[in-house]
């Protein structure tokens, strides 16, 4: 088992010392966020450097605003597609909402990040709701929602957020109604299936037109203007010049319908990403660059079974140990199972988000996130596993003379293992034998043909389980005996019970064999 366990710790450091070569190896590193639009800009980005002979890695999906923006600063990313009204309402604080370029450029340089000019569209948010329910109701604007507040909204996560979302958005225009988060996707097909009446867009949604809504008008002019940009750090200046070029001559070069159609491939059309940001290039996408629903399907699997691998292995190396202190010390023991239990409470989203400042983006905070999680079940299990082993079998190992250490690794443990393994418990060991009827002196032929049948079932169970608890005993005492012949193996042949019923001791002079000291066993 030590073996085993050292085996896991070599291979789930070899992996991570991979993982990160393979990142290390990447000279230039760009993010996007978790939703179409800004992948496909990545993906132009990515291909536009490479047609320049740069090499560029492009992390998708990393998630929202705050988490690009810190591995940003942070320089586990290198560039990343915004949007202006993000920037002054979200990253930057000390400027107006109507900030110019040249303003955030001059307050991005202080934090030594640069920005490129506009890519060309405005992606402004906007409420949307149907067609044929806005002009039933009369809603125009969104100052119409504030007279119809049985009205049911439904926003993306972030929107509900957001400075500049929701909260604003509500006192802004008074709305007496409340709303609830929602994947942005799954919000076009509740608003389109009826369960919602009004939802959050993106001005280059094409969603829009496929499911005939109707843009409500921002008639207080609420939302800023969404200039799509590229944010990126200022030291690759020198270090990728070209790359910076690149991306500053993607300024200007999409418009609203452009985008408008890019997403509408991708999303409704079902085309990959990739496909097409070549397309609108006019450069030829590589094969296999994260294009088709199984190439990612298999791109992503591989990833997923490498994380858990790795995480896994070092749960078990950790958590065994923690589970046999556990056991071996029951008062410091249930503070060990607290701790590990209040891991479990931690939202998965929120503790992944606190291990990224220690660890980065990458592969390090998913690890880390998976190795807590992980820990629990672990513990838990080893601990019930060792904490239920029959006292007898303990004592009878102890009168052997196995040392401690030998009676945990070759004992103990194995009986454990199915619990930690499993996290069952026997099923046998939860049943209690039933008590037999009793009857009253000279009543038993009188009763006996009204005994209840089902309670004559239950006392032959509970005769079985006696007879299986026995000779699991039984084996449990010959494997024992069988482990000492094996692994001590005295110059004097210990003294082994035959029988647990007597206290008289039978010494042979050489080791019995397994089958004859379970036939002893049986007597």
């Amino acid at each position: 088992m030590i073996r085993a366990l050292a085996t896991l710790v070599i291979l789930s450091l070899a992996a991570m010392a991979s993982l990160r070569a393979a990142h290390a190896a990447e000279p230039v590193v760009i993010g996007s966020k978790n939703f179409t639009e800004s992948v496909v800009l990545g993906e132009v980005a990515r291909l536009a450097a490479q047609e320049h002979g740069i090499d560029v890695q492009h992390r998708r999906s990393l998630g929202g605003t705050r988490i690009l923006w810190r591995a940003l600063m942070g320089g586990d990313i290198e560039a990343y597609p915004e949007y202006t009204g993000t920037i002054t309402h979200e990253l930057l604080h000390d400027v107006p909402p109507s900030a110019g370029i040249a303003v955030l450029r001059a307050h991005l340089k202080k934090l030594r990040i640069g920005i490129t000019d506009p890519l060309g569209f405005n992606n402004t948010y906007a409420i949307g709701m149907r067609e044929d329910e806005a002009r039933k109701l009369h809603i125009r604007s969104i100052t119409d929602l504030a007279q119809h507040p049985d009205l049911k909204l439904a926003f993306s996560n972030e929107f509900m957020n957001r400075a500049d979302g929701w909260p604003g958005l509500r006192d802004a225009y008074h709305l007496p109604m409340a709303a609830r988060g929602m994947d942005h996707d799954l919000a076009y097909r509740a608003l389109a299936a009826g369960a919602v009446d009004a939802i959050d867009l993106y001005g280059t949604d094409a969603e829009i037109a496929y499911y005939h809504l109707r843009v409500l008008d921002d008639d207080l002019h609420y939302f800023p203007r969404y200039d799509a940009v590229y944010l990126y750090r200022l030291d690759l200046q020198k270090r990728a010049p070209q790359f910076v070029a690149v991306l500053n001559g993607l300024a200007g070069s999409i418009d609203a319908q452009q985008m408008r159609a890019m997403n509408k491939a991708v999303k409704i059309d079902g085309k990959s990403e990739t496909s097409v940001a070549a397309n609108f290039l006019g450069v030829a996408a590589e094969a296999g660059s994260g294009g088709g629903f199984w190439g990612r399907m298999g791109r992503y699997t591989l990833q997923h079974l490498a994380l858990v691998g790795i995480s896994l292995s070092l749960a078990i190396v950790v958590a065994v140990p923690l589970g046999v202190f556990a056991a071996r010390w029951r008062r410091l023991g249930q503070v060990v199972l607290g701790l590990t239990g209040i891991l479990q409470t931690v939202p998965s989203l929120a503790l992944f988000v606190f291990m990224i400042p220690l660890f980065g983006i990458g592969a390090e905070p998913a690890i880390a996130a998976l190795f807590l999680y992980s820990l629990l079940p672990i513990v838990r299990n080893t601990h019930a596993g060792l904490t239920s082993i029959q006292p007898s079998l303990l004592e009878s190992a102890a009168a052997l003379g196995l040392p401690p250490r030998v009676r945990l690794w070759r004992v103990e443990l194995p009986l454990a293992l199915r619990h930690r393994d499993t996290g069952r418990v026997d099923r046998r060991r939860r049943l209690r034998p039933a008590h037999p009827h009793r009857h009253p002196p000279g009543q038993h032929s009188a009763d006996h043909g009204r005994r209840d049948p089902r309670r004559a079932a239950g006392a032959g169970d509970a005769g079985r389980v006696r007879v299986d608890r026995a000779c699991a005993d039984a084996a449990r005492l010959a494997i024992a005996r069988d482990v000492v012949n094996a692994v001590v193996r005295p110059q004097a042949a210990p003294c082994i019970p035959r029988n647990s019923a007597s206290t008289a001791n039978t010494c042979r002079s050489s080791a019995p064999s397994s089958r004859s000291a379970r036939a002893s066993l049986r007597t």
